[in-house]
Formats: structure tokens, C-alpha cells, sequence
């Protein structure tokens, strides 16, 4: 990956937080991409995968309205991976018109590995920070990802 001109220590202060997202989330799919396998899912499937993973109880509806797709896309990727033995859905107790998305042991080998993966690429782009600045980051980011959602 090619970094943009602006993107020189000496203006790191005056470029937009947006634009180190962005090239975090180029430099992501990029890692991604070249070490996946030929059986391996579709980028755009991992954030729903993971999400289920790390979610009690979600629901269709709610992953519906947290990536800003349709019901139909939601409800096809949902069946490819209860296709692929990854989730179940049931019906919720509480709502019989909702179905509760929970992962199978299968699916949780299948998140393992994404895991396994992201952790591989967060360890190399912070590789020259140290534990505490990598703690600093995070922090900061979640503060930052906590306000954003308040918008």
C-alpha cells in the first residue's frame, strides 16, 4: 500500500482522522485479502461474523440496522452461513416475529481464525509502539468510537 504525499510526520497534526482511518481500513483489507485462502469468506462477511461472535443474543433485525442494509441482504448472508454451519437462528421467546443469531462450535473455529488474523495485522501496524502507547490507542479510540456514536 502506497501512502498518500500528505502523510509525513511533520503534518500528522493537520491530517483528518478520517483519512488515517481510511488507511488503516485500506491497509486491513489489503492484509486480509492476501492471506486468505480459497475457502475463505468474502471481506464484506467478516464484520457480521464478528459481530455475532462477540453479541448476546443479537438479532436479524439488529444487525440489519447496525451495518444499514436491507432485511433481504441480511436474511441471504445469514443463510449462507447457516449454510456453511456457522449460526443458528431461533426464535426469540420474547418476540416470535424476531430470530436470535447465535454462532455453532463450527462458527466459533471460523471467528478463531479471522481472530487469529486480525490480531496478526494489529500486531504488525503497531509493531513500533510499545505496550503502553498500543493501551493509549485504544483508549483514546474507544473514546473516540464512544462519542461517534453519540452523533
Amino acid at each position: 500500500m502506497m501512502l498518500p504525499s500528505q502523510f509525513k510526520e511533520e503534518n500528522s497534526k493537520n491530517i483528518r482522522i478520517y483519512h488515517y482511518v481510511e488507511e488503516l481500513v485500506g491497509s486491513y483489507k489489503e492484509f486480509m485479502n492476501k492471506n486468505s485462502g480459497e475457502d475463505e469468506i468474502p471481506l464484506s462477511y467478516l464484520p457480521f461474523l464478528l459481530r455475532i461472535r462477540f453479541s448476546n443474543n443479537t438479532t436479524q433485525k439488529d444487525l440489519t440496522k447496525l451495518f444499514n442494509v436491507s432485511k433481504g441482504y441480511t436474511a441471504r448472508l445469514l443463510k449462507n452461513f447457516e449454510d456453511c454451519g456457522w449460526i443458528t437462528r431461533e426464535e426469540n421467546p420474547d418476540n416470535h416475529r424476531e430470530k436470535i443469531v447465535n454462532l455453532t462450535d463450527k462458527g466459533m473455529k471460523k471467528t478463531n481464525e479471522i481472530i487469529k488474523k486480525v490480531d496478526q495485522w494489529e500486531d504488525m501496524v503497531t509493531s513500533s509502539l510499545s505496550d503502553t502507547e498500543v493501551m493509549i490507542l485504544k483508549k483514546l479510540l474507544f473514546d473516540v468510537v464512544v462519542e461517534a456514536d453519540k452523533i
